[in-house]
């Protein structure tokens, strides 16, 4: 049996740089995602005064992030 598990870092005051291939906002718009052609997932909060920090990146991805969907309830 084939076991997999998506590794998740998370970061300081900098986050490390990708290149951005695909972006969303959550419908609160608390958070932005973004999608990178090294394959990665980032969060970021954005804050009341639209400051953007830094919050999670996901790694997992063996291509670019070209598309960014949320899932409905």
């Amino acid at each position: 049996m084939k076991v997999s598990a998506q590794a998740v870092a998370m970061w300081g005051k900098i986050a490390p740089s990708h290149s951005i291939t695909a972006i969303m906002i959550t419908d609160d718009q608390q958070t932005i995602v973004t999608g990178s052609q090294e394959g990665q997932i980032c969060l970021w909060d954005l804050s009341s005064e639209l400051k953007i920090s830094s919050k999670e990146i996901l790694f997992g991805h063996t291509a670019s992030v070209t598309c960014l969907a949320k899932a409905r309830e």
